[in-house]
């Protein structure tokens, strides 16, 4: 099943693709501390529809470059 996630579009420089930024909140399994962590990921978006602060749903896909992993969804 393909991993989903949901972010903020933070660059939509490149020629069909979007960098979201995934922020969780998650517990640290030690201190037991609620930590937010976050990580950007470069995503497909055919045509370049999608604006930087859009908030996106990505899936992951095959690799499309080096580094492009996912596509966006909505």
């Amino acid at each position: 099943m393909a991993k989903k996630l949901t972010g903020t579009v933070v660059s939509n420089k490149m020629k069909d693709t979007v960098v979201v930024l995934v922020q969780t909140y998650e517990k640290h399994p030690k201190y037991e501390k609620f930590i937010k962590r976050h990580k950007k990921f470069k995503a497909h978006d055919a045509g370049n529809v999608k604006q930087m602060g859009d908030k996106v749903t990505i899936e992951e896909t095959r690799p499309i470059s080096k580094d492009k992993h996912f596509k966006v969804l909505n």
